[in-house]
């Protein structure tokens, strides 16, 4: 399979995914030995505690409840085992039953949830040992839980995508590389990331999410600004040394950092850690039988004791709803307000926040279904959204945002009204497969300082409460709004905190590199000043920009006023004017797609893979069965560092130009590629006989909007975007034609940085 970085919404779906979780899966042998403990008539607090701590998934369950309890743990003296002792018994158990438990997909994929555990408790018991010996300062048993789950990333994806993961796992095996590295190239991120995400949905500690997210990176030029980053350090060389050790399995199969290495970047001797590293096999042996990780069949003993702790489970639920009734029937709208912001944790994706609000509105209301939208991200053409239909049942999905609509109307965009939701958004109910009651359906926006964040559509059962609850409504929808504001801005930290950390995490070089060094190097070389394709690129987002709105006020009036003429020669321009704003609004994404597009994500990619994809998107954008494309590409001509994904898109328009220089029948179009004398490019050459171009066209031939063809031919943006891409991935593109006689257009791509 080609190095091909993942469509961004790839990433975005994945994300979703993800988020969805509410917890991991717990293996079934040690779901066994938990409930058998809760079994006996003095469940032992210290025992319980035991397993809890050996398991990632249930301690990221105890992390949750603690949160929630409102309980906290200091830095000084963190344990698990405190942690379990502090929650009252029943409570421990309810959470730990809500832990979802693998079932018989566990034994049919590679590597398996077991062998992921056990590289888990090899990276735990390693950092823990390491902890005691570096600093007095560091809390061991603190190191222990953030080597325990330093993996959760994976073992998310092994849950939700086992697959997936396991290809993967695969392709890094055959590669002999990072996970990370093929997580990034065919998911758009990778398990720290995901990690990450999750660690701070379920409120783990920060210092544990911390060493989650950059134990991967460079942790030596990171540390020297974060010093709380320490134990990001030494879960990093546990890993290593759980990896030379060879106990379980990571999903990485690139060289770890050696005993020297490891040493030097902790301060420690090389024999202090050789005596760790004995000593390693036995702990994780103990741990594993505690888990039942040795049973050969634990399904058994799990079926056996499932069944009296359901009943149990059942009768408390059954109490629960009781008096959750009650709650909601006696709640006012101040007690919906508190608790949704009590209930907001400041690290939480605004999604998930959205989620939060539509269910409680859907609680403290008594109202029928709810979906809750948020506007797209700038340039973005997909929105997120969350349904909550009956019974608080929720769903995240992705929404393609209205062509021809704004995604707030604008009756609602800067100002609080109650909205009949069938007038305004019919491109929402399309999208979403429950079906609303429309006739009781409702608009709310979702106002933050006079501008939409989002709106909010419901079933209202009782259509009194429109006017009886409006004042209502526009107060908490306000608080709603502002929190998801704050979120979006949150977000959006994250995400540059986030590029940073890759900026230092060195991709693809996990070996140990001295301080000193750099800590990346610049993979992009920004077009200069003066160049006049920057110059036009900068002017064109401008002008896209002030395009834009106007132009959205006029196509929304437009659909207005021709839906309620009766004049039909009237309706007829009105609908003229509409379908003339539709075409200049797609002229507008032209001009930004040429203006800002997509930074590059440049990997090792394949040349006679990219040239056979860019033969067969050049046949969909033609609609062309069979393109005569002869290609020869060198045996030596090795790969090319670029964003495949451009560069194949660059090299689909100009074959494109070729196919549709022929004007009468279809033509050969010869495709070579060579590797330059000085090794560093790849030069590619795509030839064709058709009609050539003169001196004057020539010269124009990569201007936007350029076309030497009458009007009403495509809009002549081929060759632009194709030089566009090929710069931003810092290659070159130049044409050469002769009239009659055909044109050759030469591209060079850099091999590696």
């Amino acid at each position: 399979m080609p190095d091909k970085p993942a469509d961004p919404a790839v990433a975005q779906q994945i994300e979703l995914i993800i988020r969805q979780l509410d917890s991991l899966s717990t293996l079934p042998c040690a779901a066994a030995r938990f409930l058998s403990q809760l079994a006996q008539t003095q469940a032992s607090v210290s025992a319980l505690a035991e397993i809890i701590e050996s398991d990632p998934a249930l301690s990221c369950k105890i992390f949750s409840l603690i949160h929630n309890e409102g309980l906290s743990l200091s830095e000084e003296d963190f344990s698990i085992r405190q942690a379990v002792e502090k929650l009252p018994t029943h409570l421990v158990r309810d959470a730990i039953f809500s832990v979802k438990v693998a079932g018989d997909l566990e034994n049919n994929t590679t590597p398996s949830g077991k062998e992921l555990i056990l590289h888990s408790l090899a990276v735990a018991c390693c950092a823990k040992a390491i902890a005691e010996i570096i600093s007095p300062k560091m809390n061991s048993q603190l190191a222990y839980s953030a080597g325990l789950l330093h993996n959760i990333g994976n073992l998310a994806l092994h849950q939700a995508m086992p697959k997936s993961f396991s290809r993967i796992v695969e392709e890094t095996k055959s590669k002999n590389t990072s996970i990370c590295t093929v997580e990034r190239e065919q998911l758009g991120l990778d398990y720290t990331i995901l990690g990450k995400r999750l660690a701070q949905k379920w409120h783990v500690p920060d210092e544990i999410t911390l060493a989650i997210w950059l134990h991967r990176s460079d942790t030596v030029a990171i540390f020297e600004n974060m010093p709380e980053a320490r134990i990001a350090q030494v879960v990093r060389s546990a890993d290593a040394v759980a990896r030379q050790c060879d106990i379980g399995e990571s999903g990485s199969y690139d060289v770890p950092d050696s005993t020297e290495q490891i040493a030097q970047l902790l301060a420690i001797y090389p024999e202090q850690l050789e005596q760790i590293r004995r000593d390693l096999p036995e702990q994780v042996s103990q741990k594993s039988k505690l888990l039942g990780l040795d049973l050969p069949k634990p399904e058994a003993a799990y079926r056996d004791t499932i069944h009296s702790a359901a009943a149990r489970l059942a009768r408390d639920n059954s109490i629960l709803s009781l008096e959750n009734r009650r709650l909601q029937t006696a709640s006012s709208h101040f007690d919906f307000t508190k608790e949704f912001l009590l209930s907001i944790n400041s690290s939480a994706a605004p999604i998930d926040i959205a989620e939060n609000f539509a269910v409680r509105w859907q609680k403290f209301y008594q109202t029928g279904m709810v979906c809750l939208y948020l506007v797209p991200r700038v340039g973005s053409q997909t929105l997120e959204a969350v349904v909550v239909e009956t019974l608080a049942q929720t769903k995240a999905v992705i929404l393609n945002a209205p062509a021809e609509a704004p995604v707030i109307p604008g009756a609602i965009a800067s100002s609080f009204a109650i909205l009949n939701a069938q007038d305004y958004v019919d491109w929402l109910f399309e999208q979403l497969d429950v079906d609303f009651e429309l006739s009781q359906t409702k608009l709310l926006p979702l106002l933050s300082g006079n501008r939409a964040v989002g709106a909010i559509a419901f079933e209202l059962r009782y259509p009194g409460d429109a006017e009886l609850y409006q004042e209502q409504f526009r107060v908490v929808t306000s608080i709603g709004a502002s929190v998801l504001d704050m979120a979006f801005a949150s977000a959006e930290r994250q995400r540059f905190a986030e590029q940073f950390a890759q900026f230092l995490s060195k991709p693809g070089d996990t070996g140990y590199k001295p301080a000193v060094e750099s800590p990346t190097k610049q993979t992009q070389q920004p077009l200069a000043k003066n160049d006049p394709l920057l110059a036009l690129a900068e002017m064109a987002a401008c002008a896209a920009h002030e395009l834009n709105n106007p132009l959205s006020v006029i196509s929304g009036r437009a659909q207005l006023l021709a839906g309620a003429e009766a004049d039909a020669e009237k309706k007829r321009i009105l609908e003229q004017i509409q379908e003339n704003a539709k075409e200049l609004s797609a002229i507008i994404d032209d001009l930004m797609a040429f203006a800002e597009p997509e930074q590059p994500r440049p990997t090792q990619t394949e040349v006679r893979q990219m040239l056979d994809e860019a033969i067969q998107l050049t046949s969909m954008k033609t609609n062309a069965e069979y393109i005569d494309a002869q290609v020869e590409a060198a045996e030596n001509v090795g790969n090319v560092f670029v964003d495949s994904g451009q560069v194949v898109s660059a090299i689909a328009n100009v074959i494109s130009n070729s196919v549709e220089s022929y004007t009468d029948k279809m033509g050969p179009v010869k495709i070579t590629a060579v590797g330059d004398e000085s090794g560093s490019f790849v030069k590619l050459q795509i030839s064709d006989l058709g009609c050539g171009m003169d001196a004057e066209t020539l010269q124009k031939a990569t201007w936007p909007f350029f076309c030497s063809r009458p009007a009403g031919r495509k809009r002549g943006m081929g060759l632009a975007h194709a030089v566009r891409l090929i710069q931003l991935n810092n290659g070159s593109l130049d044409i050469t034609s002769e009239l009659g006689k055909g044109t050759t257009v030469t591209i060079l791509l850099r091999k590696k940085i």
